[in-house]
């Protein structure tokens, strides 16, 4: 192999004496694709995940070669390390193109490359049509197939086959690639990768095939690498396409809008709304009329169907008594040591990046800062102080990020989707038996974001003060939860899902708000200062809570 020096000669800057069809046979094509050809590449995707770390190295791990009749294509797994001394693993799906760069179908080039004499160009597989088609009948099934040793496709026996017609992107994504086929599935392929089933894959295969749980995109089928060792890595899942208006936080904001503007509007005095203590109940029909006047009746009729659809998938979550990885489980020893290492080690972190940006707070929110530092022993000893014997509640799989983002709106019912897990944490953490109430914080916090993002957001068209906005943000906020709270608990403890009883539900509400409210503050000091009074004043508003 020779690397091109001038530019302006007609041939690729790689070329290779092997051909495409053999080309990672070869350790030197191997060497140049990885410190060469990828890099340049990677780092300029929206999928990459490394661009706050330094990229050390990047190494080519495994790969496995599909063929249609028309092309050679290669599923290619690397490992990016780092300089940081971590490590990154990714999936890409390569294909050789031949000729010149006018006649390929797509702009998406990773480099001009030479095989064997033969110029073309290493373009991603999934911007060809025919690796597209080639992927979608292994899974249906067109033709049959034996079964592959190394790349196991499935179709789930709840989908009958389907023929290609079509496929092409969706738009506005980040971490991972997804085609739409027929306009009727989705095939996610993830682009970051783990040495495990994707919990997304796991969840929605088990909801789809073993529940009667119906509000999430249905699982269809899905690609997985069957590695030497035993191991099983997911690259793609593929579900049904739910029909949609948007999601929840695109939804919940412009409801939000619409009930800010009444302040002024309907002269609504705020410090005479009747206020409510933290996680009441509250059934709509008792909503005081103040509330309702200042609110409307329809955020709280789509928050109770929220937490319906909520409850529905904890139910179906908690109610495998056979697959082990569905069964309901208790707390025990290994499960606070896990826990208190977890949150412990993500609170350190905090408390040094907010030692480290300072200066980029000021007014409410650097004075919050201030007593979040002073309050850091209470804080540290409240996660330190889970006592797993007085639980008597039961863990599940849980979704693990849940939020408005995570829910489509469809007319007036919610669609739940991606089961991915936090994305922090190990993806052996994600699959780690959690209070549900974890994914209840995680919308209430939500909720919370909702509100002040309508608050700050304040294009004109609020001639309330903010201070007054503020104060009637969270009276409502108080509301949403105590309506959710009705709905939600009536729910899963009349499925005999366990969550516990009113003492240690607040317990364990209070307890996962803040780690959530903790985790929030690492992203907003990092990306958004002046919105790091969100997270600070639902720490200050929770450890208040506490004490009352």
């Amino acid at each position: 192999m020779s690397k091109k020096a001038k530019p302006n000669v007609n041939t690729s800057d790689f070329q290779f004496k092997n051909t495409w069809d053999t080309a990672f046979e070869d350790q030197e094509f191997i060497k140049t694709f990885s410190t060469e050809i990828l890099e340049d590449y990677i780092l300029k995707k929206r999928w990459y995940a490394g661009k706050s770390s330094t990229l050390k190295y990047i190494e080519v791990v495994d790969h496995c070669k599909l063929s249609s009749e028309k092309n050679t294509f290669y599923g290619v797994l690397i490992q990016i390390n780092f300089s940081e001394a971590f490590f990154q693993d990714y999936f890409i799906p390569v294909s050789f193109i031949p000729g010149d760069k006018e006649n390929l179908e797509t702009n998406t080039i990773i480099a001009p490359v030479t095989f064997n004499a033969v110029q073309g160009h290493l373009i991603d597989a999934l911007h060809i049509e025919d690796f597209r088609i080639l992927v979608f009948n292994r899974i249906m099934g067109y033709p049959e197939e034996s079964a592959h040793k190394k790349i196991l496709f499935h179709r789930s026996d709840t989908m009958k086959p389907a023929k290609y017609k079509s496929s092409g992107f969706m738009g506005g994504e980040q971490s991972n690639t997804s085609i739409i086929y027929n306009d009727k599935l989705v095939m996610k392929f993830f682009r970051r990768i783990y040495t495990s089933k994707n919990p997304d894959y796991e969840i929605s295969r088990f909801l789809t095939e073993k529940s009667t749980f119906r509000n999430i995109p249905a699982y269809v089928g899905s690609i997985n690498l069957a590695l030497d060792n035993g191991d099983t890595i997911t690259l793609a899942l593929m579900q049904d396409l739910i029909e949609n208006e948007g999601d929840a936080w695109k939804y919940m904001l412009e409801e939000l809008k619409s009930v800010f503007s009444n302040l002024e509007k309907k002269k609504i005095k705020v410090k005479k709304l009747p206020d409510i203590p933290l996680y009441q109940r509250q059934p709509i029909n008792s909503i005081p009329p103040e509330i309702i006047d200042f609110a409307g009746l329809n955020i709280f009729l789509k928050v109770s169907k929220l937490a319906l659809r909520t409850a529905e998938m904890h139910i179906a979550l908690g109610s495998d008594m056979q697959d082990t990885a569905f069964t309901p489980t208790k707390y025990n020893g290994d499960y606070a040591v896990w826990l208190k290492n977890r949150l412990i080690y993500m609170f350190q972190n905090r408390l040094n990046t907010i030692e480290n940006n300072m200066h980029k707070l000021e007014g409410e929110a650097l004075e919050l800062a201030k007593e979040f530092l002073d309050k850091k022993k209470e804080i540290r000893e409240h996660f330190l102080n889970f006592n797993w014997t007085r639980m008597k509640s039961e863990r599940i799989r849980i979704h693990g990020d849940y939020h408005l983002g995570q829910v489509l709106v469809d007319h007036d019912d919610f669609y739940l989707l991606d089961f991915e897990g936090e994305p922090e944490s190990t993806i052996q953490d994600r699959k780690v038996k959690q209070p549900p109430l974890k994914d209840v914080a995680g919308m209430f916090r939500s909720f919370h974001y909702a509100i002040y993002s309508t608050i700050f957001n304040n294009d004109g068209s609020f001639s309330t003060s903010q201070e007054d906005m503020f104060d009637a943000g969270e009276v409502l906020y108080k509301y949403m939860i105590g309506v959710f709270m009705e709905t939600y608990v009536h729910k899963v403890q009349s499925e005999n899902l366990n969550i516990g009883y009113k003492q240690e539900i607040e317990f364990l509400l209070d307890y996962c708000l803040l780690e959530k409210a903790v985790y929030e503050l690492g992203y907003e000091l990092n990306s958004r200062p002046r919105w790091t009074i969100i997270p600070l004043r639902g720490i200050s508003s929770i450890l208040k809570n506490k004490k009352n």
